[in-house]
């Protein structure tokens, strides 16, 4: 500090010594350099338990580093502030520690202290205890970080990596075991990226979740200011020769006019975000003080004042306009954008210039800070929202969208693609049926998996690492809405009159249906509960848990939705399907039943929406239980239907010949009666078949809205089968095969072209990553895809995200 104090008076002794070496040359020492530093403050709302795996103790670590290995200094921690339920800090030389509990946990539910560790530069929560299921743990909490650039003055080129570990300890842990415990190994990490574009000013929300065996939320905003840190003489040695010394101070002068574009460019992005938060969430900022402290500055070079321009000293104080472009936004200084008028500035204008300026955004922050503070969970809440309407566009680099036209015709045996689907996108409307329709998705999601390898993400959001991290492994899901969907005509027809594109809105424009059915809406004058139940079915020899990771995505969609995950048939997956649909109906309406009666104590119970979610025969499942009597009351209810890799077809035109010799064996030998109804071969009458009966029974019209999920990796279930559409090998069958094949598809299509208002008819191809799996028996019967629906959720995650209304 001395040092800089004696080059701000000119007694720099290692410039007069370099000076009396060069005896021919007099050059000015290297300008001086402007610090700035980052500082990255992290809220921590609360932890909520989705489907932790273990009872214990648990504790969130952060810490934060330069994703550019070049940039060696860490992130450390430089203030936390515990919001609310915490007594007052105790700061101490090693960290700052606090000795309270969490607001909603009993002092057994806590143990210790959060702590900042010297060591690694880390800041951890202190330990609290995980009973239940959906327990809430509330933090509020907020933590800085402050990274410095170190030898690289100018503004930062490299991204921050910020990282979360989940610590975790038995729950008869105890003591210095306990911390110890804690301390040894992470349960589970989950890290993000902050791009350079965003270290000049973000405000975000960032769900934390860690991973499919630890699922939790915790609820994260960050928020990014670029402030000043200092100013220092570079203590590099003076070349040999004059204009060396020439060249060195004007790369440092062009640095430090970088730094100061990129303070100004902080500023006004606080300034801005400062104004949308107070719009959003109602609230005034008071800024009466910083603009009149605005009007009283003189230290701005006069150099660069607008002419005529003065600064706002009439606002009265509450941030209200819009922001006009550079620095014009307060104080009537020209845009910073251009290198023109700092190039003219002199080294005291460069400085005082500096000062200004970081005063000014050392203001806007602490006063974001308290803002903040007094209105957290408003700004949580924003946040939110904002992050939710984003998903679509940012999870949009590995969705393909497109519209596609339903047939209006009764299908038959023709190879005339057109009686099958229509164009996808803008692509041509005819499909040859000689073509093998899932080779044909399989190559498309291929090409744009190749594509995104070759994509160079740069934009300013927050980054989740188990995305971002590697973008070409992620599932490709191309989206087809399937639209005019009406009910055929007897003579083959057409119901339509030809497409008009300006009254056909897109898939990326169109309103998704958010009104009840209409004949359970109740009177506007009534203002009761919805009650939303959702049932997870597992398919074959499956397990009742087998989709708790689409489950955790749709809690996190609708948290106050009940959930059904069901078990009337574990374990009995082998016998008549009839029987196992009347057990799901059982336990559904037990259920339902069970929830409509609590609701209606807690208040007016208005309506009720039912959604079913099923993975591979559990499909089946489902449609034989809607067709039972017991169910019929709650026909009118049904909202939303997830078909997950089910064959809704059966197995008549499996091409999966390694497949079909299992189906044949478990037949043979083990008698499985599914496996018979599955394939058609329950009777020696194909019209009198359990599947051919089912397919004309009325179980897929009433649903609001219907996705179905497939995957042209799948080998267990036919592509056709899982997306209910023509197959090559039926549209060549004329035989009596051929002709059941059809009926029960046009059926199936029937009961989905029923005149609905607002109905939402989906195919959803998913294409995994299969590259780090080999070759291996999964892989070659086509099982690792139809097990991976199972095992990941970011398909999951993408869909309900994109169509968030279809969930809720």
């Amino acid at each position: 500090m001395f040092r800089r104090l004696r080059w701000f008076i000119g007694m720099n002794h290692r410039a007069v010594a370099s000076q009396k070496r060069l005896p021919n040359a007099k050059p000015k020492p290297p300008p001086a350099m402007l610090e700035t530093v980052q500082e990255i403050a992290i809220y921590i709302h609360r932890f909520h338990n989705l489907d932790l795996f273990q009872q214990g103790w648990y504790q969130i670590k952060i810490s934060m580093r330069w994703e550019d290995e070049e940039f060696e200094l860490p992130g450390t921690p430089s203030r936390v502030v515990q919001y609310e339920g915490i007594c007052e800090c105790i700061t101490k030389n090693s960290g700052v520690f606090v000795e309270a509990a969490a607001p909603d946990l009993g002092p057994e539910d806590v143990y210790g202290v959060w702590k900042i560790d010297d060591t690694d530069n880390s800041f951890s929560t202190q330990p609290f205890r995980i009973r239940y299921a959906r327990q809430d743990v509330l933090l509020s909490l907020m933590i800085s970080f402050n990274l410095s650039l170190g030898k690289y003055e100018g503004p930062s080129s490299s991204a921050v990596i910020l990282k979360f570990e989940l610590m975790y300890a038995p729950m008869l842990e105890d003591g210095f075991e306990l911390q110890a415990s804690l301390d040894a190994c992470p349960a589970s990490v989950h890290e993000f990226r902050i791009p350079p574009k965003a270290l000049l000013g973000l405000h975000s929300y960032c769900p934390v979740h860690f991973d499919s065996f630890h699922s939790v939320l915790v609820d994260v905003t960050i928020h990014i200011a670029l402030l000043r840190a200092g100013i220092h003489a570079p203590s590099s040695k003076v070349p040999s020769n004059f204009h060396a010394v020439e060249d060195v101070a004007g790369e440092n002068l062009d640095r430090s006019i970088q730094v100061l574009k990129a303070l100004f460019g902080a500023r006004d992005k606080l300034l801005e975000e400062l104004q949308k938060l107070s719009k959003a969430i109602n609230q005034t900022i008071d800024l009466t003080d910083f603009v009149s402290k605005l009007s009283d500055m003189k230290l701005f070079p006069t150099s660069l004042q607008a002419d005529g321009v003065t600064t706002n000293a009439q606002t009265s104080g509450q941030v209200s306009g819009e922001p006009q472009s550079g620095l014009e936004k307060v104080n009537g200084i020209v845009d910073s954008r251009s290198d023109g008028p700092l190039n003219t500035l002199s080294k005291d204008d460069l400085l005082s210039s500096f000062h200004l300026v970081g005063h000014q955004i050392s203001y806007l922050w602490n006063t974001f800070l308290n803002f903040h503070r007094a209105n957290k969970k408003k700004i949580l809440e924003f946040l939110i929202d904002t992050w939710a309407n984003d998903r679509r566009a940012e999870w949009s680099i590995w969705m393909v969208y497109s519209k596609v036209e339903m047939s209006h015709n009764y299908l038959n045996n023709v190879v005339d693609g057109s009686s099958c689907l229509a164009g996808r996108g803008k692509v041509p409307s005819l499909k040859k049926l000689t073509d093998d329709p899932a080779h044909a998705a399989a190559m498309r999601a291929e090409l744009h998996r190749r594509s995104i390898a070759q994509m160079k993400i740069n934009n300013q959001s927050i980054q989740d690492m188990h995305i971002f991290g590697d973008p070409s492994r992620i599932p490709i899901i191309i989206v087809e809405r399937v639209v005019n969907s009406q009910r055929r005509t007897t003579s083959g027809n057409s119901y339509f009159s030809q497409l008009d594109e300006q009254d056909t809105p897109s898939l990326l424009t169109l309103p998704l249906f958010k009104a009840a059915n209409k004949s359970s809406v109740a009177s506007p004058q009534q203002n009761g509960r919805v009650l939303k139940v959702v049932i997870f079915v597992h398919g074959f020899q499956g397990h009742h848990l087998d989709l708790r990771l689409v489950r955790n995505q749709w809690l996190l969609m609708d948290p106050k939705a009940e959930f059904l995950m069901s078990e009337a048939n574990e374990d009995k997956t082998s016998g008549d399907l009839r029987e196992m649909g009347l057990r799901l109906a059982q336990e559904v309406v037990s259920f339902v039943k069970r929830k409509m009666d609590k609701a209606s104590r807690h208040g007016t119970l208005r309506n009720i929406k039912l959604s079913f979610v099923g993975h591979s025969i559990g499909n089946v499942i489902i449609r034989t239980a809607l067709t039972e009597s017991s169910m019929e009351p709650y026909l009118r209810y049904l909202h939303t239907y997830v078909s997950i890799s089910g064959p809704h077809l059966g197995y008549l035109f499996s091409s999966n010949s390694l497949f079909n010799s299992g189906l044949w064996i478990l037949k043979k030998f083990k008698g499985t009666q599914c496996i018979h109804q599955l394939t058609l071969t329950d009777d020696p009458d194909l019209q009198n078949t359990f599947f051919y009966k089912l397919c004309k029974q009325k179980t897929l019209d009433n649903f609001r809205n219907i996705i179905l999920l497939s995957s042209p990796q799948d080998g267990y279930v036919p592509y056709h089968s899982a997306r209910i559409e023509m197959c090559q090998a039926a549209s060549w069958d004329y035989s009596k095969r051929g002709k059941v094949f059809l009926e029960m598809l046009n059926e199936c299509l029937d009961q989905i072209r029923v005149p609905s208002e607002g109905r939402v008819f989906m195919r959803c191809d998913v294409n995994f990553d299969t590259s780090n799996q080999g070759r291996n028996l999964n892989t070659i019967i086509g099982r690792a895809a139809h097990i991976e629906f199972l095992e990941t959720d970011i398909f999951a995650r993408f869909i309900m995200w994109s169509f968030p209304d279809l969930f809720r």
